[in-house]
């Protein structure tokens, strides 16, 4: 199978980790382990997160000079770059001998009429305190939110890709046989001006909207939204919260997600079942195979996944599934369990 792979900015850089080469190094490491094991047997596509890490460059930028900070369209570049360079290395070291990768950057160009830019969203950088999120809005100009745990995040707009530039390349690439990084932090932000040019965007695209345009540009059998989380839960963060083990886009539509961290990862895998017909994954990196197996993590499967329970099959389901609910399983055109 062909798998497009997102893997989140905090797949990469746990919460409350310091933003240093060594803890992104050690990181990637262990992600690329993840990402081999599915290599071994499917073709795979991976896009990556960088929210912390376009952060921490913009505050650096802004530490250099605050009247002439560098744009977040450059920024995403650099850290597709980092980023990119990280999992590479770290992927060939541990896939077997004689295999191939290849990391782009790539542009996604977004419309200048989205109402995203009315509205910044996208948390990006470090968790601050009340008193240091004051300071750096008042130093800098940014828009603020406060995060689950408390603290203040930097938020910018986040607009929607509406096309991948160079996705040819992409698919040269995976034709020859390469694993192929690319769409990094959602990619680099561009649109056309007045006169039809390509110029950068002040944003920052979320990585799992893209994702899911590649997964269906590149004609992917199934998407993995990968992140520090073990699934998609119903009433997170409450004391009756359960994991969503399967649904159909339709049942995930109803749910209630935050819109900075799980909802566009739903958002995504709904967006990529209803426009493919195939299959999308949510849950934690370690866990990248078992999702895609069926045995772990959030499934988002098409209508015609059926959900069933062995001890009562007459039954309707809610289209959700869980351990006290009917079990989802997919069928195949003929019939069978794949």
């Amino acid at each position: 199978m062909r798998v497009v792979v997102a893997l989140g900015g905090n797949a990469l850089l746990q919460r409350g980790e310091p933003m240093t080469a060594e803890a992104q190094h050690t990181n990637v490491r262990i992600a690329a382990t993840a990402l081999a094991d599915l290599a071994r047997d499917h073709q795979i596509v991976v896009a990556h997160g960088n929210g912390p890490q376009v952060g921490l460059l913009a505050l650096q930028g802004a530490a250099y000079d605050a009247a002439k900070p560098w744009p977040l369209d450059v920024l995403g570049a650099e850290t597709e770059g980092m980023i990119g360079y990280l999992i590479e290395q770290e992927l060939m070291n541990a896939l077997p001998e004689g295999s191939q990768c290849a990391t782009l950057l790539s542009r996604v160009e977004v419309d200048p009429n989205d109402p995203a830019f009315e509205t910044p969203s996208k948390p990006i950088g470090p968790v601050y305190t009340e008193a240091d999120a004051k300071q750096a809005a008042q130093d800098h100009g940014w828009a603020m939110v406060t995060e689950g745990s408390g603290g203040r995040r930097r938020v910018v707009p986040s607009p929607l890709p509406l096309r991948i530039v160079g996705l040819d390349a992409i698919k040269v690439l995976l034709g020859a046989g390469h694993t192929v990084i690319c769409a990094g932090g959602g990619g680099i932000p561009v649109m056309r001006n007045t006169d039809g040019e390509m110029m950068g965007v002040e944003a920052v695209i979320d990585k799992d909207r893209t994702s899911a345009l590649l997964a269906l540009g590149v004609e992917a059998d199934a998407l993995l939204l990968l992140t520090d989380v073990p699934a998609v839960f119903r009433n997170y963060g409450k004391a009756d919260q359960s994991a969503i083990r399967a649904a159909t886009p339709e049942a995930m539509s109803d749910l209630e997600l935050a819109p900075g961290s799980m909802g566009p990862k739903v958002g995504a895998a709904i967006a990529f079942v209803q426009a493919s017909g195939k299959r999308a994954g949510i849950g934690q990196l370690k866990d990248a195979r078992a999702i895609l197996e069926g045995r772990a993590g959030t499934r988002v499967l098409p209508n015609k996944a059926k959900s069933l329970r062995k001890t009562d099959p007459g039954q309707k389901s809610s289209g959700f599934t869980g351990a006290d609910q009917p079990v989802s399983v997919w069928l195949d055109d003929g019939g069978a369990i794949v």
